[in-house]
């Protein structure tokens, strides 16, 4: 279908504008259908990810192996991540910044 691009515009708003009440009443009808809404957090709670087996995690206490702060780090005063020194972007009134909060 070809489309002139010199013509104006019509937005829906003007062809509501242009409908009769019997029209618009029509339209309603025929848009309204009797489909339930599902909450999509309910059905998202259903599925199961191929390869995650979950089943041992109810009982098991996880650990992670934290490492203290290097010498060549930094923590930034903006975003509070750790940083090593090459992404500091700024040390402004002692506060250090990282490059993506500057």
């Amino acid at each position: 279908m070809a489309t002139d691009y010199d013509a104006p515009r019509r937005s829906e708003a003007d062809e509501l504008a242009e409908d009769s009440l019997e029209e618009l009443k029509a339209r309603r009808n025929e848009t309204q259908s009797g489909v339930v809404d599902v909450d999509e957090d309910a059905t998202a709670e259903n599925f199961e990810l191929p390869g995650a087996d979950l089943s041992g995690l109810s009982g098991e206490d996880l650990t992670v192996k934290v490492v203290p702060k290097q010498a060549d780090e930094f923590t930034c005063s903006v975003c509070f991540l750790v940083h090593h020194r090459s992404r500091l972007a700024d040390e402004a009134g002692g506060q250090l910044i990282c490059r993506d909060c500057a």
